[in-house]
């Protein structure tokens, strides 16, 4: 008889151990559940390509300000060149002293005078 109580209360408790796991599975794959997870892994991974990228550009920068330094020691040069001030042009020129229309000639601009 206690055989008996023992192999029912251990088929018991495997099944109730089972029916959990079972329905903790089924809420894991419910539509919400496997876009939330979904959406937290493509962040996750969006983070770690973006903190990858950010090391790789200040890995670059570094090692071209290195290489810069190595180039100006190699050619001599101490600091760097002085720029020309930027030049300014008027956006329009306003020329007084070369008039389009020549005064006091016998020419006339009127088309309509040869008709």
């Amino acid at each position: 008889m206690f055989r008996r109580t023992f192999w029912f209360t251990t088929g018991v408790a495997a099944g109730v151990w089972a029916t959990t796991k079972v329905n903790r599975k089924l809420k894991q794959l419910t539509p919400e559940n496997l876009a939330a997870s979904a959406a937290n892994k493509a962040l996750e991974t969006g983070q770690r390509l973006k903190d990858r990228a950010v090391g790789f550009a200040l890995d670059v920068r570094d090692n071209m300000a290195q290489r810069e330094a190595e180039l100006e020691e190699a050619l001599g040069i101490d600091q760097s060149p002085q720029l020309p001030a930027p030049r300014r042009y008027n956006a329009i020129e306003n020329n007084r002293s070369n008039p389009k229309y020549i005064e006091n000639t016998t020419y006339s601009y009127n088309r309509n005078e040869d008709h």
